[in-house]
């Protein structure tokens, strides 16, 4: 997983969502619920590029992205991005591989 540096720069992968969809997981560095979806991504095997957002050192990003999507903000959340949209999204415990491939399956 990458960090998005700025929001220069997830405003281009946002645009560029039109031809690469990608996995986008806020991540929260003090919740126990985070850290175990973040095991789940890890095990993921998906060709999509996968970025991350850490809401404690990135709240301005975050909120961007959330503006940007429509999207409220949780934390753990993980979004499918398409078309310069979210078209999935999971949230706390239901950030898990078996969900996520299924909907990579429906979505992509």
């Amino acid at each position: 997983m990458k960090r998005i540096p700025s929001i220069e720069a997830w405003r281009e992968l946002l645009d560029n969502s039109k031809e690469q969809p990608f996995l986008l997981f806020k991540f929260s560095t003090t919740c126990i619920i985070s850290l175990s979806a973040m095991k789940e991504l890890r095990a993921l095997e998906t060709e999509l590029p996968q970025y991350i957002v850490v809401v404690q050192e990135d709240r301005l990003l975050s909120k961007t992205i959330e503006k940007d999507l429509g999207v409220k903000h949780e934390s753990p959340q993980l979004l499918i991005l398409k078309d310069k949209k979210a078209i999935w999204q999971a949230t706390h415990s239901k950030v898990k591989k078996s969900l996520v491939n299924e909907a990579l399956r429906m979505y992509l």
